[in-house]
């Protein structure tokens, strides 16, 4: 079993940049899809980011699109975000997960990390 711990979120000023990681420790992360998402209270888990097993593949919400970069080092089992020019509406948890595939759809990503916390304020 694969445990992901996220980390680097933080309150950030609107415009302004963070950069997620997320770590892998017990299985290994580099076989794998992973991706980013975004939950705020109320609302679904929403979609962020993907990137495929070797790094070649990304894939980005509409939302985001321009302004998030996905990238992973398979040496150091980690994923990261770097996210530029952040809005308000970017305000959520954040969570990364392992997939088998690349998809934008949480249900088929099994492994979760506890999620990191960004505000962006106006």
């Amino acid at each position: 079993q694969v445990q992901l711990v996220e980390s680097g979120g933080g309150l950030v000023q609107t415009g302004g940049s963070l950069t997620l990681s997320c770590a892998a420790s017990g299985r290994t992360l580099s076989n794998y899809p992973v991706g980013w998402f975004r939950q705020t209270p109320g609302k679904e888990r929403e979609f962020v980011a993907t990137i495929s097993w070797s790094g070649g593949g990304t894939y980005y919400a509409d939302s985001v699109k321009g302004r998030f970069t996905m990238s992973r080092d398979n040496a150091k089992n980690t994923v990261y975000l770097q996210m530029n020019n952040l809005k308000p509406e970017d305000t959520a948890v954040y969570y990364c997960a392992r997939s088998t595939i690349v998809s934008t759809d949480p249900a088929v990503y099994d492994s979760w990390g506890q999620g990191t916390h960004v505000t962006v304020s106006s």
